[in-house]
């Protein structure tokens, strides 16, 4: 555990924790603890009368949070997708910040019997909740060959993806899919290496990954909750770590912007009240983290904050 939290490195520490404006006595939720370096940032800034929520969907991440943070009256934690966040009576009160560190986290990643690398064999799970749902495994062994083609397109972008679905499902009634290595061989064989310096099963990997954990469901989910529980004022610091989550991301912030973009053909749009507004532009990280940390090239970091509710106005009545 101490190896796996010392090969951790939090992307975009110091512009996450930033962009939450972090007052010492406000209350403030980490959705995705991972090992703990945004919310050591966070609690640091914090006073006796801060609080901070810490939840994460994989066992591993709490047992590190339940470890460090237990004795402290400031934190609690719950071993949950941040998904539910509305459902926790903690969050009930309001928060003065949230902050979504998407995407698999590098201990996870470095844990080979965690199944989310080709990099080693290992049992093909990438599950991030162990404790419940179908493994990789699972969902290629019952699968058909159209809804395999439409995962690794729909989330991988894979160009791929209907001859890969064809060859998983050709191969696997003699020998089901259950080894990271013997899946990403296979991928190899049909697809080659045509990319240099990219491994053929990349996109593969990561759209098993989003379908078995509902990623884009529970980001959509979590971004709605973590809206009805933020105070005006309040800010979501959200990274993501590939174009569908940073997509979904920035289209939630100008969604609820109070601006509409009209099409020329379609009927005029009326605008909803704006609810948030973007803080600054997207971040990146620097030439420097990126160097010292290569993991963190693909990061993209949106701050927005929640706006007071505009009250309806009644004209006209006398």
């Amino acid at each position: 555990m101490a190896e796996q939290q010392l090969r951790h490195i939090p992307v975009m520490l110091g512009e996450a924790v930033e962009g939450l404006s972090v007052q010492s006595d406000g209350r403030y939720l980490d959705g995705t603890f991972g090992r703990g370096g945004h919310a050591r940032a966070v609690l640091s800034r914090l006073g006796p009368a801060g609080r901070l929520l810490l939840m994460d969907r994989d066992p591993t991440a709490i047992a590190t949070a339940q470890a460090e943070f237990a004795g402290d009256s400031r934190v609690s934690i719950r071993h949950a997708n941040f998904s539910s966040l509305a459902e926790w009576d903690e969050t009930a009160a309001g928060l003065d910040g949230v902050l979504f560190d998407l995407g698999v986290s590098s201990p996870q990643l470095d844990d080979a019997s965690r199944g989310f690398s080709f990099m080693a064999d290992a049992p093909l799970d990438m599950r991030m909740d162990t404790t419940q749902g179908e493994s990789a495994a699972d969902f290629l062994a019952h699968a058909s060959e159209r809804e395999i083609t439409e995962v690794l397109w729909n989330y991988g972008e894979e160009r791929h993806g209907r001859r890969i679905a064809r060859a998983i499902v050709a191969d696997r009634t003699a020998t089901p899919f259950t080894r990271t290595g013997q899946l990403a061989a296979l991928i190899e064989r049909v697809v080659g290496r045509r990319e240099p310096g990219k491994h053929p099963a990349t996109r593969s990997f990561q759209a098993l990954r989003i379908r078995v954990n509902g990623e884009l469901d529970a980001l959509q989910q979590g971004l709605n909750a973590a809206l009805e529980r933020l105070k005006p004022g309040g800010r979501l610091s959200v990274i993501s770590f590939h174009s569908l989550e940073d997509r979904a991301v920035k289209m939630f912030i100008r969604d609820h912007s109070g601006r509409v973009k009209n099409s020329r053909r379609g009927p005029p749009v009326t605008a909803a009240p704006a609810r948030l507004v973007a803080i600054g532009k997207a971040q990146f990280p620097s030439d420097a983290e990126m160097a010292a940390n290569p993991r963190s090239r693909s990061a993209v970091l949106r701050v927005a904050e929640k706006l007071v509710e505009q009250m309806p106005s009644h004209e006209g009545h006398a």
